[in-house]
């Protein structure tokens, strides 16, 4: 079984998979008036295919207890999967580069701290939607449309965090 330790997420350890969507890091400038600050574009949406167009939905998810375990990493071959949560919720992001197969050597976990959210690039292999502390809600954005845009890898994975000081 594959052991990981989640690093802090940040957009540099995390390029090589997606983006991180953190309005703290983005280029903004009111609008309205002046009573909103625009965020602007967090994120590079992929879709793929002639029929591909943006799903929004809202997730809820349910908290996973530490160590996670993981049979299987997924991927989305025709388009990227953001993941922004609502209400500050922590949540771990295991990621392997796009390819046929997954090399272990290769996967990495990541903890978001709550103010983060992740945009897997289209073919990124990931783990499900695994949120800390307690039930999360997500604004998701991905692609539908015809095609199959979802396939498995098995694969046994372990996560963990550092015990709190």
């Amino acid at each position: 079984m594959l052991e990981l330790k989640a690093q802090p997420l940040s957009p540099e350890a995390f390029a090589e998979f997606g983006d991180v969507i953190d309005r703290r890091t983005a280029d903004s400038f009111p609008i309205n008036a002046g009573r909103t600050q625009r965020h602007h574009d967090l994120a590079k949406v992929e879709l793929l295919g002639d029929e591909a167009r943006a799903l929004v939905s809202i997730f809820v998810s349910q908290p996973v207890t530490l160590p996670l375990e993981l049979s299987f990493l997924e991927r989305h071959p025709q388009g990227s999967q953001a993941f922004m949560p609502l209400h500050e919720e922590r949540f771990l992001v295991v990621v392997a580069p796009p390819g046929d197969t997954v090399n272990p050597q290769q996967v990495c976990a990541f903890v978001t701290d709550g103010l983060q959210g992740v945009n897997y690039h289209a073919g990124t292999w990931h783990a499900v939607q695994s949120v800390l502390d307690r039930e999360g809600e997500f604004l998701v954005i991905d692609r539908g449309g015809s095609g199959n845009n979802c396939d498995e890898y098995a694969l046994k994975v372990r996560v963990y965090l550092d015990p709190p000081d």
